[in-house]
């Protein structure tokens, strides 16, 4: 039977065969170059002993022991690993192992031939020993600076005018591979750094202009086309700033690897994009893991919607304290297998549970209660998708307000202690299906939280980098495809937080739920969207508008130009955590809430528009505006 291969293995196959064979080819030159380096080494010495004629004598010892002698260096070499390393990186280390071996080589030569009777006069082997280091280096450099012309005979085409961030050790070797190897597309122009003994020094040629505070000056000055930060052991705060600075600039932002990366072997010159949670320009919310732990270890916690953004890195940072036992319930098993093994591994004194199923089935729901008995539950399963749950109203209200109904009845049900609901902003004055279902939802828990001990709460918070289904996976693959990237407004504002930064806070804003609250989070200003591509597009080594474009497509349903946390007649109250705060959001009395839920699944089960049921339920909620006002107008016009 005839067996057929794929075109692409067969020629990985040949690359990798004709990269072994180069290699191989080289390491013989290597070891060519040092034999004749050695036999001329010896030879001038005699001539030089001698007066530039060899006595006949001395030729015959000479051509009786001139291969045990360069036996002895090929293998003082080889002990020294002179052949391990790559000849154009060669620097003052492989110098002086050079030295080293040569000079040990050539004493041990003296001595093998003495005892041999092959004894040449002491002083040729002096000389020989300083120049074999001599050619040897010599070899070696000038292969380097062969390659480092070759490299500029390359950069003669296209090539990017690079500014360097920190000229420490790192970016001192990260100058130097740019400009020996052509394959990374770089030239060094110019370096930056804080420290005022390197200003104005210049480093393997190349000129410490400044600070940091030069960056978007000098970008401009030499006309940069990317900016490479070598700061691996920079603060957190350092490095915000100075990715700030880039971004005010057109040129595409890369780094090193991070210095743990570093210590792991990872290369220098292994330039990658920068994390995607720089994007968030200001420090992150920190967390008291000391409260957190009290009302988390030795617990039952379950977390519903588990194998999520948002669900999985709260069962990530619930795992850190130890609890009893960690539920994780998903209606998707693949995400929720992969948390589970992930949590086993990192984690394998916690017994970690997974349950399939959806928390619109009430039964199964139960069933889960009755096995597992959580004492605290993170109800993070919802349908999040605005303009995918514009066309499907049914099921968000289904899943996002009648499934948090059956989480949370289950809860009381069953003595669990804490139930926190996870919300958002777009429950602020909501335009959209998605937002009116949390709006809802946020209600039901207030109304639940009158029914048993359970202590209920629901916790606030916009859009979160890098989360399934949100803008920034999407900017990315759009990004990675060449573009275009696609901004509905240039308007368009979000509040945006990091997911384990989101987990955090919801986790601390759990430990204050008493009654009902709905805790808000610090997010700072809110961001332009349009700001965020052009930032992220940077952030992924190319130029907004030049590498890749950006295109306008217009609001989608149910979307607004900007979101908001709260409402006016609702200013939030601070809570002894920073960064978190009591809403005081205004709601119908818990026998009001009750109707209205009666009503709105009669209202489901006879499938009527939702919409319109909305509209009953919440004052606020107004499908038809698109929010396409300025934010600023908006004010004006509501305080007139």
């Amino acid at each position: 039977m005839k067996i057929e291969t794929s075109p692409i293995k067969d020629s990985a196959v040949v690359i990798r065969r004709i990269s072994t064979l180069r290699q191989g080819a080289v390491q013989v030159l290597g070891y060519v170059a040092d034999a004749l380096g050695v036999v001329l080494a010896y030879v001038f010495s005699l001539l030089l002993r001698f007066g530039g004629r060899i006595p006949l004598e001395a030729a015959i010892l000479f051509s009786k022991s001139i291969l045990i002698l360069l036996a002895i260096v090929i293998l003082s070499f080889t002990l020294f690993g002179l052949y391990r390393t790559v000849w154009r990186t060669t620097g003052i280390d492989e110098i002086l192992r050079i030295a080293l071996a040569s000079t040990l080589a050539t004493l041990v030569g003296a001595v093998i031939t003495m005892f041999m009777k092959l004894r040449l006069p002491i002083t040729v082997y002096f000389s020989a020993a300083i120049l074999i280091f001599l050619f040897s280096g010599f070899a070696r450099l000038s292969y380097r600076v062969m390659r480092r012309m070759q490299a500029g005979l390359a950069f003669t085409g296209s090539w990017r005018r690079t500014m360097v961030v920190g000229v420490g050790e790192t970016g001192s070797h990260l100058i130097r591979q740019m400009n020996e190897n052509p394959d990374l597309r770089m030239r060094a122009i110019v370096a930056i750094d804080d420290d005022p003994l390197k200003r104005n020094k210049t480093l393997r040629n190349i000129r410490v202009a400044g600070d940091r505070s030069m960056i978007p000056e000098l970008v401009e000055r030499y006309n940069i086309d990317m900016i490479v930060l070598c700061i691996p052991s920079a603060t957190e705060d350092d490095r915000r700033e100075i990715i700030r600075l880039c971004t005010q600039t057109n040129a595409a932002i890369k780094t090193v690897p991070s210095l743990k990366e570093l210590v792991e072997d990872e290369q220098i010159s292994n330039i990658k994009d920068i994390n995607i949670n720089d994007l968030l320009m200001r420090p992150s919310n920190r967390v008291k893991s000391k409260e957190v732990r009290e009302y988390l270890t030795g617990r039952v916690v379950m977390v519903t919607g588990g194998g999520g953004s948002i669900g999985s890195e709260l069962c990530r940072q619930i795992a850190k304290y130890a609890p009893k036992r960690l539920v994780i319930f998903d209606i998707y098993e693949n995400t929720s297998y992969d948390l589970q093994q992930e949590l086993l591994r990192n984690y394998p004194d916690i017994p970690v549970a997974v349950e399939i199923g959806s928390v619109r089935d009430i039964d199964r729901v139960n069933q889960i209660f009755e096995s597992h008995c959580p004492e605290v539950v993170f109800h993070a399963a919802a349908h999040k998708h605005v303009p995918l749950m514009e066309s499907s109203p049914l099921e968000a209200v289904k899943n996002n307000v009648f499934g948090t109904c059956n989480v949370g009845r289950a809860a009381i049900d069953h003595g669990t202690k804490k139930f926190i609901l996870i919300s958002t902003d777009k429950a602020v004055n909501p335009t959209s299906v998605m937002g009116a279902s949390k709006r809802l939802a946020e209600q039901v828990i207030q109304y639940l939280n009158s029914k048993g001990k359970t202590q209920f709460a629901a916790v606030r918070f916009g859009n979160v980098l890098g989360s399934n289904g949100s803008v920034i996976p999407l900017f990315q693959r759009q990004i990675a495809s060449g573009g275009p990237v696609t901004v509905t407004d240039r308007r368009i504002t979000r509040y945006f937080m990091t997911i384990p930064e989101a987990a955090r806070l919801v986790l601390t804003a759990g430990n204050l739920a008493e009654k009902g609250e709905i805790f808000i989070l610090d997010m700072g200003e809110p961001v332009k969207i349009d700001d965020i591509a052009r930032t992220l597009i940077r952030l992924s080594g190319y130029r907004p508008d030049i590498d890749i474009k950006i295109e306008y497509s217009g609001l989608r349903p149910g979307e607004k130009l900007y979101e908001e946390l709260f409402l006016d007649e609702e200013k939030p109250d601070e809570t002894r955590y920073p960064g978190i705060y009591i809403g005081r959001v205004k709601n119908p009395p818990p026998e009001v809430i009750e109707k209205n839920l009666e009503w709105l699944k009669s209202q489901v089960d006879s499938g009527e528009d939702m919409r319109t049921c909305f509209t009953a339920l919440i004052k606020t909620y107004c499908p038809e505006k698109k929010c396409e006002r300025d934010p600023e107008l908006c004010e004006e016009l509501d305080d007139q």
